[in-house]
């Protein structure tokens, strides 16, 4: 191998390293922990117990040029890749993306009829939604349902069409090498049973513009270790004493989850191989979905009586179910599970000329036992979730900004 040849090789893998650096030990800056301690009456009792809580926590400043060019600081808190939490809901933001970019590959609208078929008894067809304005399912209705509502049967219809192999692999293939996408949610058919995704098909106008076969990932993406957790868990309505092994469950860690809330806000702001190939359009949706009330919502139309303000909004508003200021915007995907209460947030004040990102992840139960039902969303994860919020958005509004950023990019029309 000639010298040549052999720096630009080195030359590659060191970008490659810059890139995608490994987060494997735990990280904290005095910044972030500096300002959380400023407030002992929000975050003594969390902050004083990091184990029991297993607070990660990571925070972009944006800084904007004349030019109107953001500038990056991000400040983390417990941050560890290693220390596993069960990602919930926020898995389905990734899912709403790597449809897109399915469908723009294939030259499909995300507007156009799915109908998903069945090939094994555990699975389930689709052949209307009540809930849309045609009365048909399209990949844009789940996605809004998922933004919205964080429905997870619109997850699993994404993951059918997606499937777990190019699910997987698609986000490595943008850089997200740490997250495994193994199974759909809600639903207890096993582990083998997720490896199969259902035949799906399109039809617009009357014709099939494509069509799907049923298919089988005979690659495995469970964990290579058990990753037992609390010390107990409720199966068939009993408790068995001992820990709950995850490494069969999904994985999308802090670090990642925060990479991706950027390629999707920032896109000219990260490196090629993270972007995303979507259209503005998919832009435009997904600010419109992250962002939009459940009151300003034409369809589904039930999701103005059923809904507040504030649901799936846990930064900053935790469950309040009191009206929203409307010049303050979550665009976000939140989630919660097995305990563990979650947020990925881009925060936008129109009024003040505000934003930040904030990713942030809280441990909340209390007796160990998984699957019983019984975990401190309410009483603890809300609650700091309303705190990090607030004393980060404190921070901004009192922190000097050079040039005021121009927001009208994120400022979308909503439905109602």
């Amino acid at each position: 191998m000639n010298v040549f040849r052999l720096y630009k090789i080195l030359l590659c893998l060191s970008l490659q390293l810059f890139a995608y650096p490994s987060p494997a030990q735990s990280q904290t800056d005095h910044f972030l922990e500096r300002l959380l301690k400023k407030y002992p009456e929000r975050f003594t009792n969390v902050l004083s117990q990091p184990e029991k809580y297993k607070v990660q926590v990571l925070y972009t400043r944006i800084d904007r040029n004349r030019k109107n060019e953001p500038h990056f600081t991000t400040h983390s808190y417990g941050v560890n890749s290693t220390d596993y939490f069960y990602p919930a809901s926020t898995v389905k933001l990734p899912a709403i993306i790597l449809a897109f970019e399915k469908l723009n590959r294939l030259g499909i609208d995300k507007y156009t009829p799915m109908f998903t078929g069945t090939a094994r008894p555990e699975q389930t067809a689709v052949t209307r939604d009540t809930t849309s304005e045609d009365g048909l399912p399209s990949v844009a209705h789940y996605a809004k349902k998922i933004l919205l509502a964080s429905d997870n049967d619109a997850f699993n219809r994404l993951y059918e069409f997606i499937g777990q192999e190019e699910f997987n692999e698609g986000l490595k293939k943008h850089g997200y090498t740490q997250a495994r996408i193994t199974h759909r949610l809600d639903l207890n058919i096993g582990t083998e049973n997720n490896r199969y995704t259902n035949p799906v098909k399109f039809v617009k106008d009357g014709k099939v513009v494509y069509e799907q076969p049923a298919a089988y990932c005979s690659k495995v993406y469970t964990a290579h270790a058990p990753i037992p957790l609390g010390k107990g868990f409720v199966k068939n309505g009993k408790l068995v004493e001992e820990p709950f092994d995850f490494a069969e469950k999904n994985y999308f860690p802090l670090e990642e989850q925060h990479r991706l809330l950027r390629s999707i806000f920032f896109p000219e702001q990260v490196v090629p191989a993270e972007r995303f190939n979507l259209t503005p359009e998919d832009y435009r949706f997904l600010y419109q979905y992250m962002s939009q009330f459940p009151v300003e919502t034409s369809f589904p139309a039930n999701y103005t009586d059923d809904y507040y303000d504030g649901y799936v909004k846990f930064l900053l508003f935790g469950s309040t179910k009191t009206r929203l200021p409307r010049h303050i915007r979550l665009f976000n995907k939140s989630g919660d599970a097995y305990g563990f209460l979650l947020d990925n947030a881009y925060i936008a004040d129109f009024e003040k000329g505000i934003e930040l990102m904030v990713t942030a992840v809280i441990y909340c139960n209390e007796d160990g036992i998984f699957n019983d039902d019984k975990y401190e969303y309410e009483t603890v994860g809300f609650p700091f979730m309303v705190n990090l919020g607030k004393t980060l958005f404190e921070y901004e509004l009192s922190r000097k900004h050079t040039n005021r950023p121009d927001l009208s990019r994120f400022e979308v029309e909503y439905d109602k």
